[in-house]
């Protein structure tokens, strides 16, 4: 504050006094009250500094040691030089006022500012440069880069650096790759062969082959451990351990120097505890977890995650819906965590742009001081218990940037505190420069302090209300800013994203709170717990019933380009969506029309679908789904009814087939046999319709394939049976006769293919026969089965095992099909369909289509008159 000396003007002084009281008045008379409109320009002076830091970040990671120190001193001695400058031409302008004696006269204003911003961006892209250099450094450093050049084996000793986790492999083929465990951490011992051991400090990752187990969890399985989980999963951070490792290099490089891929042992060896705070953070992590084994399966997956982000319960195909609507922001640890707890001690959003403190702090008479310091406390149980990683930083101080932005409502100087937050993190961890979770995170916190409250303040002058208008600006400008840098991530655009973020708005606060409640509870009273975690488990599988719904949609999403090149044409579409927006607002007939049609081509209802694309075609018989490298088909039994054989390795991708197709009640599920690109899929059949029964073949292997179709039958309280040959069936015009596999228990298949559930099916007169993954051993049998004489002649046929080259020449010529129909994915690598086996059902023929080249297809016509129509 200035001394009240030369030049001091009382009424001035005075009048700043009334100013300030007038606005103290107009917020309502309390400490602590601002009014938003009293703010002055954003101050956008630390943005430049912030954003040369991160791009010098991401550049210097890879970069030699020699060019490191010569950007960091090139840097440090421009911006000496520049300050110098800066400082004698000051001294000049004092001496001239002090010459002229002019009161009060400014030694530099703003003029000078340029060159000490200037400055300021020298200094922090040296010290960006000093940073990514030491961290760069550390991944060349010790001899583990070398070993991993020759795939050493070597026994090291390694802190564990993060949560391990349960690698749940995709279904590539028949079954799906071995089960892993992978966590980060650093190496800090290695013995050579030759005996010598050396100390270093290297960021690795290791993968531990866990052994597959019969009731161990898998790709299927609802939680992340099944009866016996590996004893890997349950190491804290912190925790050293000594393994026996194979050294390999890093796929796709970035912050570790190499893969230590770790046979899995009876139990790991530890020769080091973990941290009393670890300790505390893994018996509240694992008391939450007890405190939700009672709830919904997606309630018991998603609260964890949502409070700590613990995804270890998350499934595949939960979590592929939580990408496809853009809600996968809610799977892991974020800002909004933080701010939700601690708005509870500040105040409420709906208050915050008008009263600095309200919630329980001043209710209970805590001073700000002391607000300030609880309000500290939590943030840093927060990191704790979330894990003191990267991301978590990252989530906290973007989570206490948006809480200052709710408490005080002055949203336009938050800008230099995201900036700040953006420049100490990057400085603290270089590799965050080239995350993209922290680009999105802190392009979301931007558009939350930027574009939402115009946004909002436009959507309100436009008589909507408040809080829904908020609420709106906000997700509309999150994804405006987010949409580019998803599209490089997944190559799709969610059209579905926007409202499905409005509509888990509400329930992410309860469902935080309760679950934090549950959290901090679960070690001294189980029993609250488990209230708590009831109560949080309703607005939690709102949530997942909401990120299902979205994605479920046929026009959920539209694919992108995945590159850098998309994103640019997909920011340019943005902005001009938000020109002709804002044109359109003036016109609310139109804005009701646009809002007409997108619901339209989100939703796709069939009869729409079916009058503009022509799929389905009417009065189709049978249809093959386009599911990749897998099988599912659908027959035909009654509007909206139909009986589906095999599900195929996506549950979202059948679940999609089966909404465009209209299929809404299905007597039987026939899965053929369990490979994993036939029964995958089965949540995604079951989901949302009405199920009488699953059939099965009797070989039960893979055995935790076949526990996976069961537990997801039980849990939905579908009856399972068992298929043999001789059974006849029938509903509405259809029935059928199963053909394969024999009755007699004593005839044992070669493998799972060849027990294959085989169906010579009658449709409106038309003969079709569905040969599952059958291999010639069995097609040889079951031409010299009782059903072989049957047959003869059929109309379609779904040729064996995707059409590989593994067909009996027999049993082409005795089924001599009209139509043969073939489900295989495009660009596979088992070289599917074969070429021989095309060109032998066409030279005696027939029509060979499969879904790799023509998409979905259908079968349609009656008796004589046979069509075929694609997606």
């Amino acid at each position: 504050m200035r001394e009240k000396g030369e030049g001091y003007d009382h009424r001035r002084d005075e009048g700043r006094h009334g100013t300030r009281a007038a606005v103290h008045a107009a917020s309502g008379g309390r400490l602590g009250a601002a009014h938003p409109r009293q703010e002055g320009p954003t101050d956008l002076r630390l943005v430049p500094p912030a954003l040369a830091a991160w791009a010098t970040s991401a550049v210097t990671l890879d970069a030699a040691p020699a060019w490191v120190t010569g950007t960091a001193v090139g840097c440090l001695v421009v911006a000496g030089v520049l300050m110098t400058l800066r400082v004698g031409r000051m001294g000049r302008m004092g001496r001239v006022g002090r010459a002229r004696r002019v009161p009060g006269a400014r030694t530099g204003g703003r003029s000078g500012w340029p060159a000490v911003t200037a400055a300021a961006v020298l200094v922090c892209v040296a010290a960006a440069a000093v940073s990514a250099g030491l961290h760069g450094a550390d991944l060349r450093r010790g001899p583990l880069p070398g070993l991993a050049e020759r795939y050493a084996t070597v026994i090291a000793e390694a802190e564990i650096t993060s949560d391990p986790r349960l690698v749940r492999p995709r279904v590539r083929g028949p079954a799906p790759a071995p089960t892993a465990v992978l966590f980060e951490a650093d190496v800090r011992r290695v013995e050579m062969r030759d005996g010598a051991t050396v100390m270093t400090r290297t960021p690795v990752l290791m993968v531990v082959d866990v052994e597959r187990r019969r009731s161990s969890s898998s790709a299927f399985s609802a939680s992340s451990a099944g009866d016996r989980p590996s004893p890997w999963l349950t190491l804290l951070p912190s925790t050293r351990v000594r393994v026996t490792a194979r050294v390999v290099p890093p796929a796709d490089g970035g912050d570790i120097a190499a893969v230590l891929r770790v046979r899995d042992p009876e139990v790991p060896e530890v020769v080091g505890e973990p941290s009393a705070a670890q300790r505390l953070a893994g018996r509240l992590r694992a008391g939450l977890r007890e405190a939700t084994d009672g709830l919904a399966p997606d309630a018991r997956a998603l609260l964890p995650g949502l409070v700590v982000g613990d995804t270890a319960r998350i499934t595949p195909e939960l979590d592929e819906a939580f990408k496809e609507t853009d809600l996968a922001h809610t799977l892991a640890v974020s800002g909004s965590n933080l701010t939700i707890i601690l708005v509870l001690l500040v105040g409420p959003p709906g208050l915050a742009q008008r009263v600095e403190r309200r919630g329980l702090a001043p209710r209970l008479g805590i001073s700000l001081r002391t607000t300030a310091l609880l309000g500290g406390a939590l943030t840093l149980g927060f990191v704790i218990v979330c894990r003191p990683d990267p991301s978590v930083l990252r989530a906290a101080a973007c989570g206490a940037v948006a809480l200052l932005a709710l408490a005080t409502g002055r949203r336009r100087s938050l800008i230099p505190a995201l900036a700040t937050a953006v420049l100490l993190l990057v400085l603290y961890d270089p590799w965050l420069s080239r995350s993209y979770g922290f680009l999105l995170s802190v392009l979301a916190t931007g558009a939350l302090l930027t574009l939402a409250p115009r946004w909002s303040a436009a959507l309100r002058a436009r008589r909507v209300p408040p809080r829904l208008a908020e609420a709106l600006a906000a997700a509309a400008a999150a994804q405006a800013l987010c949409a580019p840098v998803v599209a490089v991530l997944s190559a799709r655009v969610s059209l579905v994203a926007v409202p499905c973020n409005l509509l888990v708005e509400f329930a992410i606060a309860p469902a935080t709170v309760l679950g934090f409640a549950a959290l901090a509870t679960a070690p001294w009273a189980m029993p609250v717990a488990k209230a708590l975690a009831w109560c949080a488990g309703w607005p939690a599988g709102w949530i997942a019933d909401v990120a299902r719904t979205g994605a479920a949609l046929p026009g959920a999403g539209v694919d992108w380009p995945g590159s850098w090149t998309g994103a640019a044409l997909l920011a340019l579409a943005t902005v001009a969506l938000l020109l002709a927006g804002r044109r359109l607002l003036r016109h609310p007939w139109w804005c009701g029309a646009c809002g007409v049609l997108l619901l339209l081509a989100v939703v796709q209802p069939p009869p729409l679908t079916r009058v503009v694309t022509g799929w389905p075609p009417p009065g189709w018989r049978f249809a093959m789904c386009d599911v990749g490298q897998g099988d599912a088909t659908v027959l035909a039994a009654g509007a909206g009814t139909g009986v589906v054989v095999d599900a195929g390795p996506d549950p979202v991708l059948v679940d999609r087939c089966l909404r465009t197709l209209g299929i809404t009640r299905i007597p039987l599920v026939v899965l053929t046999h369990f490979h994993a690109d036939h029964v995958a899929g089965l949540p995604g059949v079951l989901r949302g319709r009405q199920v009488g029964a699953i059939e099965t073949t009797t070989y039960q292997e893979p055995v935790d394939q076949a526990e996976f179709v069961r537990r997801e039958a039980a849990a939905r309280g579908v009856p399972v049976t068992r298929a043999a040959a001789g059974e006849e069936r029938r509903t509405g015009g259809l029935s059928w006769r199963v053909v394969w596999p024999p009755a007699d228990p004593a005839v044992v298949p070669e493998g799972p293919n060849d027990a294959s559930v085989a169906l010579l099916v009658r449709s409106a007169g038309l003969r079709l026969l569905l040969l599952g993954d059958l291999e010639p051993p069995a097609q040889r049998a079951l031409l010299r089965s009782p059903a072989g004489p049957l047959l003869a002649g059929v109309d379609v046929l779904k040729v064996a095992h995707h059409g590989s080259a593994y067909q009996d020449p027999g049993l082409l010529s005795r089924t001599a099909p009209r139509l043969a129909l073939i489900s295989a994915g495009a660009d596979n690598t088992y070289g599917h369909p074969a070429p021989g086996t095309v060109a032998a059902l066409r030279a005696m023929g027939a029509v060979v289509l499969s879904t790799d080249r023509d998409g979905a297809l259908a079968v349609t016509g009656e008796g004589a008159e046979l069509g075929v129509a694609g997606d």
